[in-house]
């Protein structure tokens, strides 16, 4: 795979987030001992290289960047709760926020509204839309999930036991009869 021209097979994932590409995790990946503030500047800090300076108190800095960014995912008034008693699509949230806080290019989501209610499910579908148009950030995901696929998507690409089955925008994917039968359930 290229990114930025670069090809990253084979490289190990910091290496990876260094080359500008931010990710969340199926199964959410924040430290549930910090407060909200504290996970998104932790992000911030490591992006910035700032995550292995042991003598400068961290407290002031990124403070900006880091309440901007929790505003923009509805999480300011939040940032001084820790996020392990957060809700579970808080806690996705947050996830995104540590993602973003790498500025990333492309970034990826592995399936970013597993485990949530409905509700959950319509504001994160949302939510994700609106960050990825106000930062124009290439979004590449993995989702189970067929509505979640079609309401995001510009482009999708179908995979069925590791082969490409159907590639095109979500009305022809829709159509296809190949991804009817195997993911949308129809017979033939």
């Amino acid at each position: 795979m290229l990114l930025d021209g670069r090809d990253v097979t084979g490289r190990a994932p910091h290496d990876i987030c260094r080359l500008g590409m931010g990710r969340s995790f199926q199964r959410t990946n924040i430290f549930p001992r910090l407060t909200v503030h504290e996970n998104v500047q932790a992000a911030f800090l490591s992006h910035r290289g700032r995550g292995r300076d042991l003598w400068t108190r961290v407290e002031r800095l990124y403070r900006e960047e880091t309440e901007a960014l929790l505003a923009s995912l509805g999480l300011l008034e939040r940032a001084g709760e820790t996020s392990g008693f957060l809700s579970h699509g808080a806690q996705k949230q947050l996830e995104l926020g540590i993602a973003l806080a790498s500025e990333p290019v492309p970034a990826a989501l592995d399936e970013p509204t597993a485990g949530m209610s409905a509700t959950e499910t319509r504001e994160t579908i949302r939510l994700v839309e609106r960050i990825a148009r106000e930062r124009g950030l290439t979004l590449l995901f993995t989702e189970h999930d067929m509505e979640v696929v079609f309401s995001i998507a510009q482009r999708i690409t179908v995979l069925h036991q590791g082969q490409v089955i159907a590639d095109g925008t979500p009305a022809e994917v829709r159509a296809d009869p190949e991804v009817r039968r195997v993911y949308l359930g129809e017979r033939r």
